[in-house]
C-alpha cells in the first residue's frame, strides 16, 4: 500500500491518475447514458417518435432522432474516447435543453438529474478524453 501511494504522489503520476479517473468518468457517465436512456430510445424508435416530447420545434421524430444520436452514438464514442471533445457537446446540449427546455416549469428536482449529466459532458469538452483514449492514440 505504501508503494501504490509513493507512485500515486510521485512526479509524473498526476497526468495519469487524472487520465484514469477521466477514462472511469467517461466509462460510467457514457455507459449510463447509453443503456439508462439512449438505448430504450433506440429500440422503441418506432414506438417513441409520434409522441416523443418536441422541446425546441423540429417535430416528435427529428427531436428523438437527435436524442438518440446524443444518447446512443456520442455516448457510445465518449465511452471509446472517440472524437470526445465533439461527442460530448450533442449531449451537454440534450441535458441542457432537458433541464431548461422540458422541465422549464418543473421544481429543481426534475432539472437536477440533467444538470447533473450535463457537468461530466462539459467537463470532457473542457478535458478531452485523457490518455487512455482513442483520441490519445490517434494524437501519437
Amino acid at each position: 500500500m505504501k508503494k501504490l501511494i509513493q507512485k500515486a504522489i510521485s512526479p509524473g503520476s498526476h497526468d495519469q491518475l487524472s487520465s484514469l479517473g477521466i477514462l472511469i468518468l467517461r466509462l460510467f457517465t457514457g455507459g449510463c447514458m447509453l443503456f439508462a436512456h439512449g438505448w430504450g430510445k433506440l429500440t422503441k424508435f418506432g414506438e417513441l417518435s409520434g409522441k416523443f416530447a418536441d422541446p425546441i420545434g423540429l417535430g416528435s421524430a427529428p427531436s428523438l432522432a437527435l436524442a438518440v444520436f446524443a444518447e446512443v452514438f456520442c455516448a457510445i464514442a465518449i465511452m471509446l474516447g472517440l472524437f470526445t471533445r465533439a461527442a460530448a457537446i450533442p449531449l451537454l446540449i440534450t441535458m441542457l435543453v432537458a433541464a431548461f427546455v422540458v422541465h422549464d416549469a418543473d421544481p429543481f428536482q426534475k432539472k437536477e438529474f440533467a444538470l447533473l449529466y450535463a457537468a461530466p459532458f462539459l467537463m470532457l469538452i473542457l478535458t478531452g478524453a485523457g490518455s487512455f483514449s482513442v483520441d490519445a492514440k490517434l494524437k501519437r
